[in-house]
């Protein structure tokens, strides 16, 4: 088992890595003395495969352990579903010297966050993230929240887990759709914070679709490590955490406007990482020959490149609603060839979606 720290003063927190173990987290939950009963957020989906394990060890480890359960899909990340979240803490008792543990991905943990970080004004919470995107980005960094009708994320809070523990082997369960939308966000970080990861997935590119455990572990740590090294300077967004953003502006968009749930958040990342690169090209932050290398690993790895075919004016739309919005601006996260990034400000989005081969 490996660990590292996310430095946040008396924030911080371990991020544990390694191959088998989930065994471990009733242990590593002790270790930090949390209270004596857990809320295990998790869906149908992740619970039927990896629920026995967590609750065994957390039992063994002298905890009370209480399942909620909530549907699996980006199109339940809503308030709704927060509220089953509630009701169950309400029944179950949950009190302040409780804690609730998110076991899933995405939408698992930023909805069991966000009501840790609001249940009786914030409960500690700990992170078990069972898919490869959640393992890379959501798990790290403490962004909590669901989505609304007209925008991702909208609604949600910085909310800092207690642990987060990473077990590699879970990933061989992973259906290839999902897998593949996490390889999305590692690469993500080669294009705006690191050469050499995107050196490193471009040599080890079949390695890594035959889930070579060796190589996984290898992008996820440096991934974890990237942004961890990115909160720590900026941990509400102010500035540079921003960064982390790359592809999402035009991604977010696909999300919306497909209706959550039609794309994965990887595969709208994708998309957009694609748009972001030709608008970076377009503006002389990076070459073509740069864009073509990031249209073709996605290609390689399977990933869709083309935006879907809505209006020029459902695409205005969706991103004036877009959470990065400030002042009658995009913050826009540009690629500065491939490794390093630009963060400026978009303001008339005709030559943006014109780039991007959307009509008026």
């Amino acid at each position: 088992m490996d660990r590292f720290d996310v430095g946040l003063g008396e924030r911080s927190y371990p991020i544990f890595f390694g191959n088998g173990l989930l065994g471990e987290i009733g242990h590593s939950c002790k270790n930090l003395r949390l209270g004596g009963s857990v809320a295990v957020v998790t869906n149908p989906t992740v619970g039927v495969l990896y629920y026995a394990f967590v609750r065994d060890s957390l039992l063994a480890a002298g905890f009370t352990v209480h399942l909620v359960e909530i549907p699996d899909g980006e199109e339940y990340k809503n308030t709704e579903t927060l509220n089953i979240i509630y009701d169950r803490c309400v029944e179950f008792g949950i009190d302040r010297s409780a804690f609730i543990l998110a076991l899933g991905g995405g939408v698992v943990g930023d909805m069991a966050g966000f009501a840790a970080a609001t249940y009786l004004r914030g409960i500690p919470f700990v992170q078990v993230p069972t898919t490869l995107l959640a393992q890379v980005d959501s798990s790290v960094g403490g962004k909590t929240g669901v989505n609304h009708p007209q925008g991702k994320n909208l609604i949600g809070a910085f909310y800092q887990p207690r642990l987060v523990l990473i077990d590699v082997a879970v990933l061989s369960t992973l259906p290839e759709r999902e897998f593949l939308c996490g390889l999305a966000e590692i690469i993500k970080y080669g294009i705006v914070l690191d050469r050499k990861l995107f050196e490193y997935i471009e040599i080890h590119c079949e390695k890594l679709l035959a889930r070579n455990f060796d190589s996984l572990l290898h992008v996820i740590r440096r991934s974890c490590a990237i942004k961890a090294s990115v909160v720590e300077k900026d941990e509400r967004e102010a500035g540079l955490r921003a960064v982390l953003n790359y592809g999402h502006t035009l991604g977010h968009s696909v999300e919306t406007l497909a209706g959550y749930g039609h794309y994965k958040h990887g595969e709208a990342v994708a998309i957009g990482m694609v748009q972001a690169a030709r608008f970076s090209e377009h503006s002389g932050y990076s070459s073509n020959e740069d864009t073509e290398r990031i249209v073709t690993l996605l290609k390689r790895l399977g990933l869709p490149v083309e935006l879907p075919k809505f209006s020029a004016s459902e695409y205005t739309d969706a991103l004036w609603h877009d959470k990065k919005v400030r002042e009658g601006g995009l913050n826009f996260v540009f690629n500065k060839g491939i490794g390093d990034f630009h963060i400026g400000r978009v303001t008339e989005l005709t030559t943006l979606l014109a780039v991007c081969g959307i009509g008026t």
